[in-house]
């Protein structure tokens, strides 16, 4: 990922999870139980950015937000399960969850 992330022509911001590779997606705001980490833009080794970057504590979805928010300020209401020309196929988790193989 780091590597990738220098490959870009524009401005990268890179953002890093302090957790594995499921909890650092799933890890909510109200559960701060990890870290994260924020800096300049990728030039060298993940080592030297880490060096240079700011651990903050709990999640990354806050930083995230307020960095999506910065490109786009306007938002859209929230779409309903089962408004609009799709219905729902059911109730959440959905039928599948339910079958045993």
């Amino acid at each position: 990922m780091f590597r990738g992330a220098r490959l870009f022509g524009g401005p990268v911001r890179f953002v890093l999870a302090g957790s594995g590779h499921i909890a650092g997606v799933i890890n909510p705001p109200g559960k701060p139980k990890y870290q994260h980490w924020t800096g300049p833009q990728p030039t060298d080794t993940l080592d030297s950015w880490i060096a240079e970057a700011t651990e903050n504590s709990g999640s990354w979805w806050p930083d995230w937000f307020t960095w999506i928010e910065e490109q786009a300020p306007q938002r859209v209401p929230a779409r309903h399960v089962g408004e609009g020309r799709l219905r729902a196929l059911g109730e959440a988790p959905g039928e599948y969850v339910r079958v045993k193989s």
